[in-house]
């Protein structure tokens, strides 16, 4: 809901548990009052801009404008008039001066949404949302600035975006649009971010916020391993259960800033939006520039609450609303087992084991095309290699499918190799500066999409190979980070657009690849999750989570990305061990376990594994297709952390009526001399009563006198209330070994 006070001149915005309220001070400066639990009565809310105390207002004390603008809480903040903290808006006139100043001309509300052309975005109806548009304006520079507010009626989630359009008689460069800004009032701040690197993304970092700034950024080109576009401020002393949350999420996926930054009067202000660093968007009079969108969470009831609100927003609102009902296959793929070293009767023989198994879909990866036998050629020469593949892809995908088994196809459409008929006819395809050699990495080079022929000469490749065979699955991957980012096509103004135009060319590429491949399942990767975020989640439903497979490594991984995305949403696979990235021996059931988190598959060669083990696959495969429905449509609960307590992992997912759920412990590391550990679940009903059953591996029973009946072993604990669950909890054992775990079912009884 969204109301207008009009003799308060204030704006409430409510969702089902949240305010959000923003007033006008002199009936022109827009600030931010309020982002908390819902209020009833806005009454004498505008006191707290504290315009009675000294500077005052500029309309009683003009001599001290610039005081007042550097302390006011403004809404959406800009550059070059008086406010020195982090900014949301800048631009640069004719003349070369930067400035700018916005004041309020009128505000609409809109049933449903505003689509922002050509970006992923939270989808809406009239039915579902209304939108607040909260016109701004610069006379000077002639530009309207269009602050977007959606409102679900279901969620507690503010959804922000800024349009802005040169309404004026000249040109002016716009240097920086981020999408949004939260102005929060912890007594003490913490502020947590998602940071990481290759094989160790999205690891939750939190510190204690007092004056200064804490950020998150990437100008890499892509979201990045490095960051996530996340930030949440939280009051001191969050836990899962308890505390104030204040998220913010961009749905982007270039380069970013989430920025928090405490001022010199100790006022708090969050930013977040592309990032300003090599960004300049010219702005012919009638042009406009459309900002990302950014999803703004309030929680008080700690981090768990903020993670659902944002799984449900991105499940529902996000993600193609197929997936949130369909079951993704379990897959096979090739990679950690051959690398690119395999032919047609390699494959064939993947596909009996994996149709032997259980398994649905066999996934080719790299070294299918031109005559990439390493990383050192190929890449852009998107038609099949028969040498590898004799007979070609048709044959192949054939056979695959006349088992019963989807076929899956690797491509990286964005980048080339010199060694590669594509470069060799059009060397100045790639991004490059005047005058510089670019810099290899990987032996690729990025491909300048933003050009309109580029464009189209990868993607006509892609839909040829596409189109010539029956591909259900496509893993899109995206293997290093742009330099060298100039255009020799482009005028000197238009080349800080670059980085935007880049991103906007691979949304308009997967966009219309699942246009005309409609039932096609598209998983996104970058070099593992370097481009984990949510705006590739608007064209796939799941993204490769890391290149790291190892179990144990993969649970701070999963942890930090389950914390704002789905679980459904990443890619997790059982790889071999000794684990290729660190060398570590997981037992096998542990490794499905873990996977089973996410969509599930394998990274092996599953036509020579331990007889043992791969007998172990058809009860793996059984059981995740129990579990996945629940993962992809229920409530996901934190219980636990390894990160943080550094013995034993732990998580829970329940079904929205609460009849059912699955909870997995994970034993990290095996203490002497211990008793069990006590484990509160969460969102049960209190008032129901449940059966809970343990499934865990039966070698660990044998190792503790125990009976085993085959490759698994299910014991019923018995019947309990729901809420001595919660409040009580369950004793889990410790048992013999590290790296071990077990699979806790609870349904609902009847009666």
């Amino acid at each position: 809901m969204i109301k207008y006070v009009q003799e308060q001149q204030l704006f409430h915005l409510m969702t089902p548990n949240t305010s959000y309220v923003m007033a006008l001070a002199d009936g022109e400066w827009l600030g931010h009052l309020y982002y908390g639990p819902k209020l009833d009565d806005t009454t004498g809310m505008e006191n707290a801009f504290r315009l009675n105390e000294f500077p005052f207002s500029p309309k009683v004390n003009e001599r001290d404008k610039v005081r007042f603008m550097q302390g006011f809480p403004f809404e959406y903040s800009f550059y070059g008039t008086g406010d020195y903290r982090e900014s949301c808006l800048g631009a640069e006139n004719a003349h070369g001066q930067r400035g700018v100043e916005l004041t309020y001309r009128s505000h609409s509300v809109i049933a449903g949404k505003v689509v922002p052309e050509g970006l992923p975005h939270t989808r809406g109806c009239e039915d579902c949302c209304d939108t607040l548009d909260l016109l701004m304006a610069d006379d000077v520079l002639g530009l309207d600035v269009h602050l977007l507010y959606t409102v679900y009626k279901d969620l507690d989630v503010i959804v922000k975006s800024v349009r802005v359009v040169n309404r004026g008689e000249g040109p002016c460069t716009l240097t920086r649009v981020l999408s949004g800004q939260l102005n929060a009032d912890p007594d003490s701040a913490e502020v947590l971010t998602l940071h990481g690197s290759w094989g160790r993304e999205r690891t939750i970092t939190r510190q204690r916020l007092e004056t200064g700034s804490v950020s998150a950024e990437s100008l890499r080109g892509v979201s990045s391993a490095e960051d996530s576009p996340f930030l949440a401020v939280l009051s001191e002393g969050t836990t899962q259960t308890t505390g104030d949350v204040w998220g913010m999420s961009l749905i982007y996926s270039g380069n970013f800033l989430a920025k928090a930054q405490i001022d010199q009067i100790g006022q708090l202000r969050c930013v977040i939006g592309i990032h300003p660093e090599y960004f300049a968007w010219p702005l012919a009079p009638g042009e406009s520039f459309q900002s990302p969108e950014a999803a703004l969470v309030y929680s008080d009831e700690g981090l768990g609450k903020m993670t659902r609100t944002y799984h449900d927003l991105y499940r529902n609102h996000l993600i193609e609303k197929r997936w949130l009902t369909q079951d993704r296959p379990v897959l096979v793929n090739n990679w950690e087992a051959t690398m690119m070293n395999f032919n047609t009767d390699v494959l064939i023989g993947f596909a009996r084991s994996a149709k032997e198994a259980g398994i649905d879909m066999l996934v080719m990866d790299d070294g299918w095309f031109g005559h990439r036998d390493d990383d050192t050629s190929s890449l852009g020469d998107w038609f099949v290699d028969e040498h590898k593949l004799e007979g070609g892809l048709k044959r192949l995908v054939d056979e695959v499918n006349a088992m019963g088994l989807k076929f899956g196809l690797w491509v990286e459409p964005e980048m080339v190799c010199e060694d590669s008929e594509l470069f060799r006819a059009h060397p100045d395809w790639r991004f490059s500066l005047q005058g510089r050699k670019p810099g290899a990495l990987r032996q690729q080079y990025v491909l300048d999409i933003t050009r309109p022929e580029v464009w189209d000469g990868v993607y006509s490749q892609i839909k040829a190979v596409l189109s010539s065979a029956n591909i259900a699955y496509v893993k899109w991957d995206m293997n290093r980070y742009l330099t060298d980012v100039g255009s020799l096509e482009r005028e000197p103004s238009c080349q800080g657009q670059l980085l935007h135009r880049y991103v906007l060319a691979v949304y308009r590429m997967q966009a219309q690849l699942l246009k005309d491949f409609p039932d096609l399942l598209l998983e996104n990767c970058s070099s593992g999750g370097a481009r984990f975020d949510a705006g590739m989640l608007f064209y796939s439903p799941q993204i490769w989570t890391s290149d790291d497979t190892d179990a144990i490594e993969r649970l701070s991984i999963q942890e930090g990305t389950a914390l704002v995305f789905p679980v459904s949403t990443m890619g997790a696979h059982v790889s071999v061990v000794p684990n290729q990235q660190t060398g570590r021996v997981v037992p096998f059931n542990t490794r499905a376990k873990v996977a089973m988190a996410g969509t599930f598959g394998y990274e092996m060669d599953i036509r020579n594994m331990d007889p043992e083990e791969k007998a172990q696959i058809p009860g793996q495969v059984a059981q995740f297709r129990k579990i996945h429905p629940v993962n992809r449509e229920g409530d996901y609960y934190r219980i636990a952390s390894f990160r943080e307590n550094h013995t034993y992992d732990c998580w829970m997912v329940v079904k929205k009526d609460r009849s059912l759920a699955y909870m997995t412990y994970v034993q990290v590391l095996a203490q002497p001399n211990r008793p069990g550990v006590r484990v509160r679940m969460q969102g049960l009903d209190p008032d129901a009563m449940y059966e809970v059953t343990c499934d865990y591996d039966g070698a660990m029973a044998a190792r503790n006198g125990e009976s085993s009946i085959g490759p698994q072993t299910t014991r019923s604990l018995g019947c309990f209330n729901g809420g001595t669950l919660m409040k009580a909890g369950i004793i889990v054992p410790r048992v013999r070994g590290d790296y071990q775990a077990l699979l806790y079912e609870v349904t609902k009884t009847e009666g």
